[in-house]
């Protein structure tokens, strides 16, 4: 098993990411947060969590967290296996050759270079 403590700020977001080698389950401690899991076939789904709610996220599930609070929003997660991986959105974007982004996604040059170009892990809260 593997775990940590996060910490998100009222607004911020920890990134969509998803795990390749673990399921996730989180606890949270304080705040309060949205979680989005996207799953098999265009499905996602959407849940709210308060201070004593358990979340749960199947092994390569895409899934972010948002604090919709005005407190720091702190989760407990645990990972079934020792080893921490994850593949977060922005570092797989920045990861791509610009051409490779644009013919898969069908994307102008333009809007490529809005994407980010190194690993955010936690978003900032948007104004």
């Amino acid at each position: 098993m593997a775990g940590s403590i996060i910490e998100l700020q009222p607004g911020a977001l920890r990134e969509m990411h998803w795990h390749p080698n673990a399921d996730e389950w989180q606890y949270y401690l304080s705040g309060t947060a949205e979680m989005t899991v996207f799953l098999a076939e265009a499905t996602a789904v959407t849940e709210s969590f308060n201070a004593g709610d358990v979340g749960y996220v199947p092994m390569g599930a895409g899934h972010y967290i948002k604090n919709t609070g005005t407190d720091v929003c702190r989760i407990l997660i645990g990972f079934n296996n020792g080893h921490y991986e994850a593949i977060d959105l922005s570092e797989w974007l920045a990861s791509n050759p610009d051409d490779v982004l644009a013919t898969t996604f069908g994307l102008s040059a333009d809007i490529i270079k809005k994407l980010p170009v190194k690993k955010l892990f936690i978003a900032p809260p948007t104004t």
